[in-house]
């Protein structure tokens, strides 16, 4: 296959703009409801280079009258998107099934929700190498591909083979299971072989990165490089995720493989700025006159995900109620818990346990001026997220397992100045870089009710040391400073 002219190619499933029409119909690219975050900061790579490609996938009705769309975009800076045109079967496959069935509860350390009997891995092969082909064409001679997230596992394999010049990067936006767990995919030593095709491989903290590094070292005999001290930015001790030392690279079929731990950041200048605009003021406003009334908020806010802790965190609520009579009327939660998409019956199940429980809790407790729980399962816009930010005592996020969780940043980052308490699961990768936070284990009630009882009953002063250190660890790594460490360690790994 020949050279094309892209200098710069990323492959993600998402695209870097929502599609929408204007009143007359015509096409048009939209900004994500969400100014801060990933894709933004993917976008303005474009900037520092001539020419970039970035790949993503689109629904039709038959692909075979249907060919790779692409387009020209200018903003923030000239580049052009690919869209491989995928069928529902395709889309139901990939995504839907193999992706969320199968892989979803293994990076997530889930064992028992994994289902392979419906998985067709040749459309996830197909989808992938279609992705994978799509790059090769795009990229010039000697490009930098960046390959984003486990849906598209196989591609850097695929691109390799086809275009042994290119250097590929990888970074898992989730977590890296345990070797054991790892193991019980029946094809994990295609999907390593693929990733080991890679100049790099990111994750966000540094345990997924061992986890992968020994996963390669015993399912297909990659050598471990040394190993040296995690960067300053991680807490090296005390927590669950906590590593002191890191693999620097694995050795394989003669590839040097860097291994970098990059924990994706926030925008903070953004969200300050956003904290102090007349659209999250006049959301503030609301909050203060409808939610809060004087009481002490908790705001919690997921998604509907059996990885997320929901119920956890609703019957530790329900136990703070039965324990603390004197918090009745005097604290609200709000669970911000976004639903699912329709289609995948194991979401649907879980957001109706949330509902029925949150349901029961409000109707065992509540009074006639208070209901205990705000239960809302809408997408909120950024700037009604931000006013629930400014206006939150505790934040409390404790998902059972979390590759990071940014909002647990975010609220980090609205807070600059201010108290507040964040109580954050020890299985998330974020509490190994905000210290600050009150750690605690969803998996037990004992820990659950000490912790929020803590963030309820904290002094002035604590909040705000504890809070200064967490915004202080947000300001100093942010989104570009991921980006920037990724592209640089890619840099610095020439084809080999």
């Amino acid at each position: 296959m020949g050279a094309g002219q892209s200098s710069f190619v990323i492959l993600y499933h998402r695209t870097p703009f929502d599609e929408s029409k204007d009143k007359n119909g015509k096409r048009i690219w939209v900004d994500q409801k969400s100014p801060n975050g990933i894709i933004p900061t993917l976008r303005n790579l474009f900037r520092s280079c001539e020419k970039g490609t970035w790949i993503a996938w689109r629904r039709v009705d038959d692909q075979s009258n249907e060919g790779t769309e692409r387009f020209e975009m200018d903003n923030p800076s000239p580049f052009t998107l690919c869209r491989i045109p995928l069928e529902d079967e395709q889309i139901s496959s990939f995504y839907h099934i193999t992706s969320k069935e199968c892989f979803w509860p293994i990076l997530h350390t889930f064992p028992t929700y994994f289902n392979v009997n419906n998985a067709n891995w040749k459309i996830f092969e197909e989808v992938n190498k279609r992705f994978a082909m799509a790059a090769c064409a795009e990229a010039a001679e000697g490009a930098t591909v960046w390959v984003h997230d486990y849906n598209l596992w196989l591609a850097p394999g695929y691109i390799r083979e086809e275009r042994p010049d290119l250097k590929i990067a990888f970074f898992h936006h989730t977590p890296f299971p345990g070797n054991d767990v790892f193991a019980i995919l029946p094809w994990r030593e295609q999907i390593l072989e693929s990733l080991l095709c890679c100049d790099v491989v990111g994750f966000h903290i540094p345990r997924y990165t061992e986890n992968f590094a020994r996963a390669a070292i015993t399912l297909v005999g990659a050598k471990r490089g040394p190993k040296v001290p995690v960067d300053k930015k991680f807490i090296e001790v005390g927590t669950a995720l906590s590593e002191g030392t890191v693999t620097s690279h694995l050795e394989h079929n003669g590839r040097t493989i860097q291994l970098l731990s990059s924990p994706v950041g926030t925008s903070p200048d953004l969200i300050q700025e956003l904290c102090w605009s007349p659209s999250v003021e006049s959301h503030g406003e609301l909050i203060v006159q409808d939610t809060k009334k004087g009481r002490k908020l908790i705001l919690s806010a997921s998604r509907v995900d059996y990885t997320k802790g929901n119920e956890e965190l609703l019957l530790a609520f329900e136990r703070l109620l039965e324990r603390r009579k004197d918090l009745h009327g005097q604290v609200v939660l709000m669970l911000a818990c976004v639903a699912a998409a329709s289609g995948m019956k194991i979401y649907e199940d879980t957001q109706r346990s949330i509902e029925e429980m949150a349901g029961r809790i409000n109707g065992r407790f509540s009074q006639i001026d208070w209901v205990p729980i705000r239960f809302s399962t809408r997408r909120i816009p950024y700037d009604e997220m931000i006013a629930w930010f400014c206006h939150a005592d505790v934040c409390w996020i404790t998902p059972l397992r979390d590759g990071l969780n940014l909002v647990a940043k975010e609220y980090a980052a609205a807070r600059r100045n201010r108290g507040g308490v964040l109580v954050l699961s020890e299985f998330t990768g974020a509490s190994v870089v905000l210290d600050g936070a009150v750690l605690t284990n969803p998996y037990s009630n004992r820990r659950m009710d000490e912790a929020i009882e803590s963030a309820l009953e904290m002094d002035e002063d604590e909040q705000r040391d504890r809070m200064s250190r967490m915004t202080d660890a947000v300001e100093s790594y942010t989104v570009s400073d991921w980006a920037d460490e990724q592209i640089s360690g890619l840099s610095a790994s020439p084809p080999q």
